[in-house]
């Protein structure tokens, strides 16, 4: 320990700490070994009360919240310090003094075995947090007035510290949720594939809140559920009890403590889904939740957006009649499908498909007739054909299908049974005229080719449908592979 005028280098040296360092851990760090020099000092701690959610933190190990025995250990004094805070100063071994009581010697009796000082931090002098200080040895002769003295200005340093920390951290806060916000916004401008937005808007938001988990579930069209978009997991059944609730009238909830916030994202009084941020740890700051519900709002008018787009993409890219892809999308899926062929030195095979006497049907019973036989028609190919295969309607009775990964024989095999499928097949147009009609059968003609690596692009499909022809010009209702 040491005696020479030591009050007055202890805070110079913690004045030096605290200019030159902003680190949460490295200012408790640097404070600890200052102290270690004038004392037996065992540890440094200093406890922060977070106004916002009601709980004690860690200081060195940013904000993180302590343990359950210390929290009500250092809460009850802090209550004690905001009830109290102009009766007194610090605890010495969980007794309070006020730092006059040793102005004078004499005044205050302390046993040798003192190893713990309690120092409140105070902001617009009330009390917001606490250091600690627990010794090893006798420091007895060190608790001077002017010690105490210099302890209330390193109290007072510190806290001016700590609060200018908090203060950048908010700025900082601040600053994140207008970046989020714009970026969403740009999303809005620029993008409308939801498989790519969804990612974006999860990953700006968990950049935002980085201590919470975050999950983004949308509505499923198709069965009315909310289900899981981004991330792949969620686990907590609380979460996904939660959310399987949600309507286009819920409000913000919090569940778990506050420690989970469910947060509707709806567009045009339609329900898009939700976003859910979680915490292990910690509550949900009053602003957090503020920011979220923001960008809650903002995120459900790019996803309404995209979805809107999806649907007249959709009706853009789709055949109106039978469903599946028109010419154009079917060129375009060429495109992709032939460059992946020949970059990866995989099999492609193509299809022509055409009705046959089609236009006897329409001749005989009408064209809403023909109509219900493309539409039945298109449903057998669809319902025949593996997910990754393309089915197309080219034009008129004919239809394209691409078969990725596929050689010649396999594709022959699939063309043969949707062949037979379409032929066994019985299709009611009773509805689409005379009532008396009894249902009708057609049949398919079918020519097939492999992609070669020195073919082009057109050649493709240009061969498929030579295929076709000597089908069609070969007794129809077969199989033609290109030769």
């Amino acid at each position: 320990m040491k005696n020479n005028n030591f009050e007055l280098n202890l805070l110079a040296e913690i004045s030096k700490v605290l200019t030159e360092n902003s680190n949460p851990s490295d200012i408790v760090l640097l404070l600890s070994k200052i102290f270690s020099d004038f004392a037996d000092l065992s540890k440094l701690s200093i406890f922060i009360y977070d106004e916002n959610t009601k709980l004690l933190k860690d200081y060195s190990k940013s904000w993180v919240v302590i343990d359950e025995f210390h929290k009500n250990f250092y809460t009850d004094k802090l209550y004690i310090a905001l009830a109290n805070f102009s009766q007194w100063d610090f605890y010495i071994n969980d007794k309070k003094f006020k730092t006059l009581d040793f102005k004078f010697s004499g005044e205050i009796k302390l046993t040798k075995d003192i190893n713990k000082i309690l120092i409140p931090l105070k902001r617009k002098n009330k009390p917001y947090g606490i250091v600690e200080l627990s010794f090893s040895g006798d420091i007895s002769k060190l608790l001077t007035y002017e010690f105490f003295i210099a302890l209330s200005v390193v109290s007072y340093q510190l806290s001016l510290k700590i609060q200018n920390t908090i203060l950048a951290e908010q700025m900082q806060t601040n600053i994140d949720f207008h970046d989020a916000m714009k970026n969403i916004a740009k999303i809005i401008e620029t993008q409308y594939e939801l498989n790519y937005i969804i990612p974006l808007i999860g990953e700006m938001i968990d950049r935002f809140i980085s201590e919470h988990l975050v999950y983004i579930f949308l509505k499923n069209e198709k069965n009315g559920k909310i289900e899981l978009f981004w991330p792949r997991a969620c686990r907590d059944k609380k979460i996904l009890s939660a959310v399987s609730k949600v309507n286009t009238k819920s409000k913000i909830t919090l569940l778990d403590d506050e420690k989970i916030g469910i947060f509707p994202l709806i567009g045009e009084k339609t329900l898009l889904g939700c976003i859910v941020a979680h915490s292990n740890v910690d509550k949900l700051t009053k602003n957090e939740i503020e920011y979220l519900e923001q960008l809650s709002k903002q995120s459900s008018i790019t996803i309404h957006r995209a979805e809107v787009y999806a649907e007249v993409l959709q009706h853009a890219t789709l055949d109106a009649l039978t469903g599946l892809n028109n010419r154009r999308q079917f060129e375009m899926r060429l495109k992709q499908e032939y460059s992946t062929a020949k970059r990866q030195h995989k099999p492609l095979c193509a299809m022509m498909i055409d009705v046959d006497f089609f236009k006897k049907v329409n001749d005989t019973y009408g064209h809403n007739a023909g109509d219900c036989v493309l539409k039945n028609v298109a449903n057998l190919i669809k319902a025949g054909l593996r997910d990754y295969d393309i089915a197309s309607r080219y034009g008129g009775e004919e239809f394209a299908v691409l078969l990725p990964y596929t050689k010649i024989e396999e594709a022959f095999a699939v063309a043969q049974r949707l062949r037979q499928s379409i032929e066994k097949a019985k299709i009611d147009i009773s509805g689409e005229g005379d009532v008396d009609v009894k249902p009708i059968s057609v049949t398919i003609s079918i020519g097939l080719y492999q992609f070669k690596s020195e073919d082009s692009l057109e050649i493709l499909y240009q061969n498929a449908d030579k295929a076709l022809y000597d089908a069609k010009t070969h007794g129809r209702n077969k199989v033609v592979i290109f030769k």
